[in-house]
């Protein structure tokens, strides 16, 4: 299989149908149609589930689109890269981040980026933490936006500056006295909504309180966590920044004190992997930013 075949099998997949693939590609549909079932009869699978109308993928043929993905990512990756070298005249700066830093944190950088170097692109993925690290990892982004915890030892990073984080429940609830600030020991016995990854942090801050959090749901997903809070099935625990991100009349937010408790947004990158010429110019960026701060 050759990245042809690669660049071939993905559009299929994307467009759902020969046709509209073979458009795509510029390429006569019987022509792609014998492409693919050389294909499968090379690999010894069958990768499509031909439909009147549509193409649908086999679990095969679903694995295959994971990987063709995130190679043809690296192939054209690596070709700008190479096309850039030095210069960071063009090209693309490949991104992943979490919703909320993302959310906040990239409109403005991106817009003075553009000023600088206004012939470069962005490519943005969005996920959780686990997923931009395991995008880093195969090396289909450069440069990734994750709140903390991290692993220092694989990832270079710069530290943003702590960010409260809040308590986001329904606005007939009746926990806390303060409207505006919770004290943690108040949460003792309340449904939670806590991200996984502030799992272990969280329970250790609410032990040194006096309680065992009652966690109804842990999620990464700080836009479901927001959705099942304002359907009352927990109160969701999350960054301050996304009282302005969501704001919902339905809803309100209280800060964490007694005591107070943050996160931090970090910028990270593999350790020991060369970046190309615009990821450095946008990392030099974030951190010339960071200090005018």
């Amino acid at each position: 299989m050759d990245i042809r075949d690669m660049r071939y099998f993905y559009a299929i997949a994307e467009e759902g149908n020969i046709s509209n693939a073979s458009k795509r590609l510029n390429i006569a549909q019987p022509a792609l149609s014998r492409q693919m079932k050389q294909l499968e009869d090379n690999l010894g699978v069958q990768l499509f589930e031909r439909g009147s109308r549509r193409i649908k993928l086999t679990e095969a043929g679903q694995l295959m689109h994971s990987r063709v993905e995130q190679i043809l990512e690296l192939v054209e990756g690596t070709m700008n890269e190479i096309t850039e070298l030095n210069s960071g005249a063009a090209g693309t700066v490949s991104l992943g981040t979490v919703t909320t830093s993302g959310a906040v944190l990239l409109p403005d950088l991106i817009n003075r980026f553009h000023d600088l170097y206004p012939n470069v692109t962005f490519q943005l993925w969005e996920g959780d933490g686990f997923r931009i690290l395991e995008l880093l990892d195969k090396g289909i982004i450069e440069i990734g936006i994750i709140r903390a915890p991290f692993d220092s030892d694989i990832y270079q990073s710069i530290t943003l500056p702590d960010e409260p984080l809040v308590i986001a429940m329904k606005q007939n609830c009746c926990c806390g006295v303060d409207p505006k600030n919770i004290r943690l020991i108040e949460l003792a016995n309340q449904p939670l909504i806590v991200p996984i990854r502030w799992k272990s942090m969280f329970a250790d801050w609410c032990a040194k309180a006096g309680f065992k959090p009652n966690i109804v749901c842990l999620c990464d997903g700080i836009i479901m966590n927001i959705l099942w809070a304002k359907r009352g099935i927990g109160m969701a625990l999350v960054p301050k920044s996304t009282e302005g991100l969501i704001a919902d009349s339905t809803l309100i937010y209280k800060t964490i004190v007694e005591p107070t408790v943050s996160t931090q947004t970090i910028i990270v990158w593999l350790r020991n992997r060369r970046l190309s010429a615009n990821s450095k110019h946008f990392l030099d960026l974030v951190t010339y930013s960071h200090h005018l701060r």
